[in-house]
């Protein structure tokens, strides 16, 4: 089988590439150091299994299965993350991925994983299924927009004019979410969304 690995780690990837490459049933492991190089080589190359990290510069492993299960449905896309953010998980379920797991597992462990993905079947770490139970995003899909805006540093009158809104309807979401988190200020809402993984960990932004 062929493997890509996409991590931004750079001794973690090259270790995890030396260990797969040893084993019986893999053929050839490509590397990624981004969510770019990730796409350019799943293009490519002929592959059957996309290991991917979720937090890496340009475009997070998020986005890259998104991608990757529109333009080759077939391709089984595994995550492995130290983080059991809700919001990441659910939205790698919603883009249908195969597998999510975290990341302290061994090698064996992981081809396990491989192979169950293979065969047609999911999995997820145990842990994560008990987050997203007990963290659901309590978010509009307007108030997330809303939140990541203030996340990259607009103010309310910059995020109304991206969002073709007023200045007051962008001040009754930021209080719907101030709310719904339980939070004193923007800063401190801001806060909790990246940790829960209801919006992006990083400052840039994009209404597209």
């Amino acid at each position: 089988m062929k493997l890509l690995v996409a991590e931004d780690q750079s001794m973690l990837r090259d270790a995890l590439c030396q260990l797969l490459e040893l084993q019986p049933d893999v053929e050839k492991v490509y590397q990624a150091a981004n969510g770019l190089e990730a796409e350019a080589i799943i293009a490519q190359e002929s592959l059957d299994v996309l290991i991917l990290d979720v937090e890496m510069p340009q475009k997070t492993g998020l986005d890259v299965l998104e991608w990757a299960k529109t333009a080759f449905p077939s391709l089984k896309v595994i995550i492995v993350t130290t983080f059991k953010r809700p919001g990441y998980f659910e939205r790698a379920v919603k883009a249908d991925v195969d597998a999510y797991v975290l990341k302290e597992r061994s090698i064996a462990d992981l081809m396990k994983t491989i192979q169950t993905v293979l065969a047609g079947r999911k999995e997820y770490s145990p842990e994560l299924m008990e987050v997203l139970m007990t963290g659901s995003n309590p978010l509009s899909q307007q108030e997330k927009l809303v939140l990541q805006a203030a996340a990259a540093g607009l103010s309310n009158k910059e995020i109304a004019d991206k969002l073709f809104l007023s200045n007051g309807t962008i001040r009754n979401y930021m209080s719907a979410i101030l709310t719904k988190l339980d939070a004193e200020n923007r800063t401190e809402a801001v806060r909790i969304g990246r940790e829960k993984g209801w919006i992006e960990a990083a400052d840039g932004f994009d209404f597209h």
